[in-house]
């Protein structure tokens, strides 16, 4: 008789742990997806400068209306808890140190993607849509073109735009906040 295999989902604040005592390491790029503890492709040179580029013109474009987070881990619920690239929270004046962000803190997800835009698109922005996050940007650094998904309902968000070089985007929540979509895709 063989037995059935059996996986163990992880919860956030086991994954958390696991990197507090060392088991994992933060440097390693890792992410809690659906209990699983996934490794996320390596940073290259197009990605790090497109993340540096879209962080420096969003600090600029916000000011005080919201904190621009880099690079940083967001709990969704117990077994999720993706590291998007740059995620715009609602302003708070110890910039989030004394409690991590929650869902309702969040006014925008962004990720950048050169090699992994099925992942970014297929798994991940379902994830963002079923956690309530109202938008989610998605740069395409290959095609440079910018998807916003917003009006997230059941699972899924209803809605999708997609920007190109030479066109502005304001994030819904802080419709002064514009910036050009060139800042998406230095050269």
């Amino acid at each position: 008789m063989v037995a059935a295999a059996s996986r163990r989902r992880f919860t956030a604040d086991e994954f958390l742990r696991m990197v507090e005592v060392g088991i994992l390491y933060e440097g390693d790029r890792l992410e809690l997806i659906d209990g699983e503890v996934v490794r996320m492709t390596t940073i290259g040179g197009p990605h790090a400068a497109s993340v540096g580029s879209a962080n420096r013109a969003l600090v600029l474009a916000v000011g005080e209306n919201a904190v621009v987070q880099p690079q940083g881990s967001l709990r969704l619920d117990l077994y999720y808890e993706p590291q998007p690239d740059l995620v715009l929270l609602k302003p708070r004046t110890d910039f989030y140190f004394s409690s991590r962000p929650g869902i309702s803190d969040i006014l925008l997800v962004i990720e950048f993607a050169d090699s992994s835009l099925d992942y970014d698109r297929d798994v991940k922005g379902p994830i963002y849509a079923r956690a309530g996050i109202l938008e989610y940007w998605l740069a395409d650094i290959n095609a440079n073109v910018l998807t916003r998904y917003s009006s997230p309902d059941r699972g899924s968000f209803q809605r999708v735009e997609q920007f190109r070089r030479g066109q502005s985007i304001a994030p819904k929540l802080l419709p002064a906040c514009v910036v050009a979509v060139d800042v998406f895709f230095p050269e």
